[in-house]
């Protein structure tokens, strides 16, 4: 848990130095991919939605882009998505096929 927060203090730093938010800046980065990658957020409250646009106005340099770079690797983050006891939540609520399907 060390390692992931050592990198999230890190983009967050780098974040602070742009003016924006931490998605803020993952939404930049994967918008300054290329024109063959969308960033698809999801969101369900309209400040969340407003800020998200906002990544719209954050500029990367190609300095910026490396620097983002080893953060971006399938690897470097440790552990799961979710935590132990969140794993039991996950689809708790998703109807069993019998419950819905038609006879």
């Amino acid at each position: 848990m060390d390692h992931n927060k050592t990198i999230f203090e890190r983009v967050n730093e780098m974040a602070t130095r742009k003016g924006c938010t931490a998605a803020q800046l993952a939404l930049a980065w994967a918008h300054h991919l290329g024109t063959d990658v969308v960033p698809i957020p999801g969101t369900t409250k309209l400040e969340n939605f407003n800020q998200n646009v906002g990544a719209l106005s954050v500029k990367l340099t190609p300095e910026d882009m490396i620097e983002l770079e080893p953060f971006a690797s399938s690897d470097v983050v440790e552990g799961g998505r979710n935590g132990y006891m969140q794993m039991t939540w996950i689809n708790s609520d998703t109807p069993t096929l019998t419950s819905w399907k038609r006879n």
